[in-house]
């Protein structure tokens, strides 16, 4: 019985040190960013002149690539943007839905990242709130216009908005649920700005 309880006690060890080795560190991706980065970025934004492109990425990012950064001022945040949003790209970054367009094209861009990582305090943005994106093509700053929650299996949050320019932020809901979330949160965004 002693045998037991003591494989047991080692492989809890085991397990907790698995979950720290790949866990923590992804909750230090963005975390040591300055308030004077945010307000550089925003200051650049800001001076908007908006210059309407043929074709803003010439070169499509392949699978893994980084593609840019998204800049969420009220969250003093600068996050790397993946091309891809399998498990291995969200490790590293926000993930970018390969099948939507890229930030400051016209239609929807989508952008995921997990709940308990990247996107920890999405919670606490609200309607106005900006959210930029700094990639090869330029700053595009959007400003949330709406925010709601689907079900884990509901893909009407991807489809496209031909014409507009919209930046969609998706996570796991709700945020403090332990395991597999049932729900996503999902963050509505519409283009103000181009530099």
């Amino acid at each position: 019985m002693k045998r037991i309880s003591l494989l047991l006690m080692m492989v809890g060890v085991c397990m907790m040190g698995y979950t720290m080795f790949t866990y923590v560190p992804q909750m230090f991706i963005g975390s040591s960013v300055n308030k004077s980065d945010i307000d550089k970025v925003m200051a650049e934004a800001n001076n908007n002149t908006n210059v309407d492109k043929k074709i803003l990425y010439p070169i499509r990012p392949k699978t893994g690539e980084n593609v840019g950064e998204l800049i969420i001022p009220k969250l003093n945040a600068i996050l790397p943007i993946i091309e891809g949003t399998d498990p291995d790209e969200l490790e590293k970054g926000v993930g970018h839905y390969a099948q939507s367009v890229l930030p400051g094209e016209k239609d929807n861009a989508v952008l995921s990242g997990h709940r308990d990582t990247v996107f920890r305090n999405v919670g606490k943005l609200e309607i106005g709130d900006q959210l930029v994106t700094k990639t090869s093509a330029g700053v595009f700053t959007y400003k949330i216009v709406k925010m709601w929650v689907v079900d884990e299996d509901d893909r009407t949050v991807i489809v496209s908005h031909k014409g507009k320019q919209i930046l969609t932020l998706t996570t796991c809901y709700p945020f403090n649920f332990i395991g597999p979330a049932p729900q996503r949160y999902i963050i509505q965004s519409v283009l103000i700005g181009t530099k």
